[in-house]
């Protein structure tokens, strides 16, 4: 007789697929032992619970693109031994966050793409979702006046107010269902985890990243009805060149250098395409009234660079290159000007808000009959964050 102990790989295994198969009904979740952002190694898996309901229509506006990622994988720039024959199981859904809890909060994400095993991503496929009311409250959050601070003129502006709200949503539902699902590795090469090992988290989340970036100037967007015009891809550099180059710096402590491995990746990205730019002017280092701006010059060129670093990190997940992948990363997206960091710190210090978001959970209170039966649900929003989180230590504390 044989006893299967907890933490058997094969039980969580069967688990993940059972999981990513169950796409229909109203209602899903995200919960265990997940991500590894937090294990320098790569293995150590943090907690996180999300809770979420189907957002109907936007689902069925978005199904498109998942209709569509074989497309988008035979039309990639890498290598065509690193692309996959047939994608399979690609779903996505936008959904309504109810409750979240663990690595997922009160800081959360907007987007998730799981199981994150790769054996498992290419024989039975993988889940996608985007948390709609979540990145929604984040862009609502964010309109402190940082578009008008860091971008170069009035063009900008307009062009992040008129197309911000559905740039960032592309790009989310690029990076999740076409850029994680994206690409395979080579016969004989270990996992990323293996072969990348630390490394492996910044070069995946720019992997996909990259994924995005090259397609939202890809007029197959507009032809699929998912965005109205190529501006929206131009708003998307504009913002990501401004962030990687320079917003995200707003995180950052003095003297710090760069360890989460999205910001790394942002960074790595933003000036690998900066440096190889130079030659043709393709994003240009401005000054003006003593502050600091990147302005992209050439649109289409920039989209070629994002190509071509795109195929270069498929080839190194794909050939498991350790010291290539180490070198994009560290010489690129680790270090910090420290005066472009100050004068950042500076200029965002003048807008009143906070470099970070955190969420309050809503509270559902169930409604009883005189016979103790639930007979309904109020859903409650408490305005006070620090009494959420000590009421959870006072009644959960005992779970640590």
């Amino acid at each position: 007789m044989s006893i299967t102990k907890p933490g058997d790989l094969k039980i969580w295994d069967d688990y993940n697929i059972a999981w990513l198969k169950a796409t229909e009904g109203d209602i899903d979740y995200i919960n265990g032992f997940v991500e590894v952002y937090n294990d320098p190694l790569g293995y150590r898996g943090s907690y996180e619970n999300i809770v979420q309901i189907k957002d109907f229509e936007a689902s069925e506006r978005m199904k498109t693109l998942s209709d569509n990622v074989q497309w988008f994988e035979d039309n990639s720039p890498i290598m065509d031994a690193h692309k996959k024959q047939n994608v399979v199981g690609v779903t996505y859904k936008v959904v309504t966050v109810a409750g979240e809890s663990g690595d997922a909060s009160p800081a959360t994400p907007i987007g998730v793409n799981l199981p994150n095993a790769n054996w498992i991503r290419a024989k039975h496929g993988s889940k996608s979702v985007s948390l709609g009311n979540i990145t929604d409250a984040y862009r609502e959050a964010s309109s402190s006046g940082a578009v008008e601070e860091f971008a170069w003129d009035e063009t900008e502006i307009e062009r992040s107010e008129k197309y911000g709200e559905i740039k960032s949503k592309m790009h989310t539902a690029l990076h999740e269902v076409v850029g994680h699902a994206s690409g395979k590795i080579e016969p004989g090469v270990g996992t990323p985890t293996e072969t990348l090992k630390n490394y492996r988290s910044s070069l995946e989340e720019g992997r996909a990243d990259l994924v995005a970036l090259y397609y939202m100037m890809d007029p197959k967007l507009v032809d699929l009805g998912l965005i109205p015009n190529l501006e929206v891809g131009k708003e998307e550099y504009d913002g990501y060149i401004r962030n990687g180059m320079m917003l995200q710096l707003r995180r950052l402590e003095p003297g710090k250098q760069i360890e989460e491995s999205h910001m790394r990746n942002r960074q790595m990205i933003a000036r690998w395409a900066y440096e190889k730019g130079m030659k043709d002017n393709v994003i240009e280092k401005k000054v003006r009234d003593s502050k600091t701006y990147f302005v992209v010059n050439d649109y289409d060129k920039l989209r070629e660079l994002f190509g071509e670093l795109l195929r270069e990190v498929q080839r190194i997940k794909s050939q498991g290159d350790f010291e290539a992948g180490k070198a994009l990363i560290e010489n690129y997206g680790v270090k910090v000007d420290p005066e472009l960091h100050q004068e950042v710190l500076a200029r965002y210090a003048t807008l009143n808000s906070s470099p970070y978001s955190g969420f309050i959970n809503p509270e559902f209170v169930p409604v009883t009959d005189a016979d103790g039966n639930i007979t309904d649900v109020q859903v409650e929003y408490p305005d006070d964050f620090a009494e959420q989180m000590l009421g959870y230590s006072e009644r959960y504390g005992f779970l640590k």
